[in-house]
């Protein structure tokens, strides 16, 4: 292996260490904001949203509907108060239930 390739490892492991080491070394013990433990408490949806979304336009080259009722499936769920992996599980399950009906 290269010598920069460890460069590039070292410096990919002190950009992922600092986020996670932050909180822990200087907010131990403190009480956030409501604003903020909220703001925070949302962020897993907001990525999981990000990164769904453009999939569903695209789930099944030339069929719109697919990626539809997968989406419909998963915000009833989620608006249901399932938890994370009871909307994702229960979205697969209705498009395999579509794809054996259609």
């Amino acid at each position: 292996m290269e010598k920069w390739y460890w460069w590039i490892i070292l410096g990919m492991a002190i950009v992922t260490y600092i986020p996670r080491a932050f909180p822990l070394t200087f907010l131990e013990g403190r009480e956030l904001p409501p604003l903020v433990s909220g703001v925070l408490r949302n962020i897993p949806f907001a990525v999981l949203g990000a990164l769904i979304f453009p999939a569903i336009l695209f789930v099944q080259e030339g069929n719109l509907l697919f990626g539809f009722i997968g989406a419909v499936a998963a915000f009833a769920l989620a608006f249901a108060g399932a938890n994370v992996i009871i909307v994702v599980m229960g979205s697969i399950a209705v498009l395999a239930i579509y794809s054996l009906i259609g």
